[in-house]
């Protein structure tokens, strides 16, 4: 019988992967990864709760369960691999790097050592003979989070969700009577809950005032409490009144200056061109050059755009302008159902 150790996360997704995967025979381990424990202020860090609720849902079910303590290289490896990228100016995601540096390889190599056949876990996303492909649900699919994470990795790795809508994970759920049946989802960054990356990045760095320039007149219009709180496109937390609504168009980490416009089609606020660094593709291998569809953000419409190479640099010139796309986040390139890869957006 084949061994599967499912990440469980206490709530309703990785649930019901770990009841469908026993339903269909496999000897399935429920294992909770503890990689964040720190409450911040006025932020009770919820991974007590979550641990419980995911020790509930094993005994219901019947499994085995165990908890692997990843906090330390999670907080090298995550925490502040996105804490220095804020500080250089750059807008990171997390859990894309939760799941190249923990999730599925961390966890996938403890679970290997310690019995296991192969992992899974809750999320949106498919596999097809090491090929990572987007889930039914196109409003939840996930790939864009995987887009790091190796073929081989992939080839030990169940995700039973894509198969199905999120409404129907839920009803799934309740029929079973899982104890998560209607736990809300998490949001808000992946290790600590509810707050916001603002209220995060404030316990780590120094707010230090500046700056709010307007970028056509040079005006100032207004001071904010550090530049590396803001973030392209930004529009809320600007707080400089009336009129038109300015939006943030770039800034200045060496003078700590943050410039606004209220020009929407401000040539900062879209980009065509876009070059990728620290490109990873899932069989190894660069994609041909051509067209193909590409997605700029979680939920993000898919885009047509070109693929060249100049040695081993990609670029991107999609076929209509995208807005807000920040140094530092990640451009993930597909061809129809099939994720590919990426890479990370670098400053032009």
């Amino acid at each position: 019988m084949t061994k599967v150790y499912v990440g469980m996360s206490g709530g309703v997704d990785s649930s019901l992967t770990a009841a469908l995967l026993k339903e269909q025979g496999y000897d399935v381990v429920g294992v909770y990864m503890k990689n964040w424990t720190k409450d911040l202020p006025g932020m009770r860090c919820p991974w007590a709760d979550d641990l419980a609720d995911a020790k509930r849902v094993a005994v219901q079910l019947g499994i085995d369960f165990k908890v692997f303590d990843f906090e330390n290289e999670y907080r090298h490896k995550v925490v502040d691999y996105m804490i220095d990228e804020y500080r250089q100016g750059r807008t990171p995601n997390p859990d894309i790097m939760c799941n190249q540096e923990v999730k599925f390889k961390l966890f996938l190599e403890a679970a290997l050592e310690d019995g296991a056949d192969m992992i899974a876990t809750g999320h949106y996303a498919r596999v097809h003979d090491g090929e990572l492909r987007r889930a039914k649900d196109a409003n939840k699919d996930q790939t864009y989070f995987l887009y790091r994470v190796t073929r081989a990795a992939l080839e030990k790795t169940l995700f039973p969700l894509g198969e199905y809508e999120k409404s129907e994970v839920r009803r799934m759920a309740e029929e079973r009577g899982l104890y998560t049946a209607a736990k809300k989802d998490s949001q808000g960054i992946c290790f600590v809950g509810q707050i916001g990356i603002r209220e995060f990045l404030s316990e780590y760095v120094d707010q230090v005032p500046g700056n709010i320039i307007d970028k056509v007149t040079g005006r100032v219009l207004g001071r904010h409490d550090g530049a590396i709180f803001y973030t392209l496109g930004q529009r809320h937390g600007l707080d400089v009144g009336g009129g038109l609504p300015y939006y943030v168009v770039g800034k200045d980490m060496d003078k700590n200056e943050v410039y606004v416009t209220t020009n929407l089609n401000d040539d900062q606020l879209w980009r065509t061109d876009v070059k990728l660094g620290a490109v990873h593709w899932i069989d190894e291998q660069k994609p041909a050059e051509g067209s193909y569809q590409v997605r700029a953000r979680h939920r993000g419409a898919l885009r047509e755009a070109h693929l060249s190479w100049q040695g081993d640099e990609a670029y991107l010139r999609l076929d209509n302008p995208e807005r807000a796309v920040a140094a530092g986040q990640s451009i993930v390139v597909y061809d129809d159902e099939r994720c590919l890869g990426g890479g990370i957006v670098q400053a032009l």
